[in-house]
């Protein structure tokens, strides 16, 4: 999920923790528990500082380490320790209790969009992505926005949270329903498909696919229940010709191959007797463009001149930063 809802999330579980016994009658508690489910509901998301790096780190490392099993033991320590030191007369198992469902509930959102997490690492390095929900949700962040209005006007927070959590148990639940749907439609149409991979977008009756059988890419839209085709691909693999393995040695290129899970490619000379590849991750189309992309250009002798890996909008804008890199 985005950080507006992460943040959101860490108040109303503060709000929630008010049906605590150790936290109930004391505002130092309520206090405290505050500061630690904010920090830990975003500790996760921490790693975004691989940003200052470059896209290639971040795409290959972001919720990846910091989302797996490790380190969703670990953040609840680290976290209520930490802040034990500004709250000296704190209950700390308490916090660390609330610390930990905090990062807890943090991974576990995390894991129903489509980008998804490594959170069965060291176990697996598999991307766990369901593709339930936007990274920004308006239902989640709205009923928690709603329950910190509440707080604000006095309402008991703990009994308002517990409501609302209970019914966003039944708005995922109804989600993965739809889901289901959408897949077993498009499988309907495409009865030899290999994969059918599903994008949820912010509106609740849209989700973007991309559907794969043995020859094609297909890329559609359901809206309210109805599919609509824009493009199609012939479904080549990678090649293992020289070129495209001096392409896929390329750090921008290898980050975006490890995180994208569908994508059509292409090949082509330049005029200055060089190559340029450039991969396109079919889920994210909007407007008729696919603005996660990686591109490599080389040399004739297959040297890598420059290389880009992230999300651009615009043809001009990607050539604009290939240029900057040079």
């Amino acid at each position: 999920m985005d950080t507006s809802t992460h943040i959101v999330m860490g108040v109303g579980l503060a709000g929630l923790a008010t049906l605590d016994p150790n936290v109930a009658g004391s505002p130092y508690m309520q206090t405290a528990v505050l500061a630690t489910t904010l920090v830990a509901s975003n500790a996760p998301d921490f790693d975004t500082v691989l940003k200052l790096r470059n896209n290639a780190v971040y795409i290959r490392h972001h919720r990846g380490i910091t989302h797996s099993l490790p380190a969703v033991l670990l953040w609840p320590f680290v976290i209520s320790g930490l802040l034990m030191l500004f709250f000296q007369n704190a209950y700390w198992p308490t916090l660390l209790l609330w610390g930990a469902i905090s990062v807890f509930l943090h991974v576990f959102v995390d894991i129903f969009n489509a980008y998804g997490t490594q959170a069965l690492r060291p176990v697996s390095n598999r991307w766990i992505a369901l593709g339930v929900i936007n990274i920004f949700d308006p239902v989640i962040f709205g009923s928690h926005g709603i329950g910190i209005i509440l707080w604000i006007f006095g309402v008991p927070p703990g009994p308002t949270f517990l409501a609302i959590y209970a019914g966003l148990i039944i708005y995922y639940l109804w989600r993965i329903h739809q889901k289901k749907q959408v897949v077993k439609k498009a499988r309907a149409l495409h009865p030899t498909a290999s994969h059918i991979f599903v994008s949820p977008t912010i509106r609740w009756n849209k989700w973007h696919l991309v559907i794969r059988t043995p020859e094609m890419l297909y890329v559609a839209q359901s809206k309210d229940k109805v599919i609509r085709f824009f493009e199609s691909y012939t479904f080549d693999p990678i090649p293992s010709d020289p070129v495209m393995q001096a392409a896929c040695s390329d750090k921008n290129l290898a980050a975006f191959l490890s995180f994208s899970p569908t994508y059509r490619w292409e090949m082509e000379a330049t005029e200055t007797n060089g190559y340029e590849v450039r991969f396109v991750d079919l889920r994210y189309r909007s407007n008729g463009y696919y603005p996660f992309v990686a591109i490599v250009k080389m040399d004739s002798a297959m040297n890598i001149v420059t290389s880009y890996t992230g999300w651009v909008y615009s043809e001009e804008t990607l050539r604009k930063k290939l240029k900057i890199i040079t």
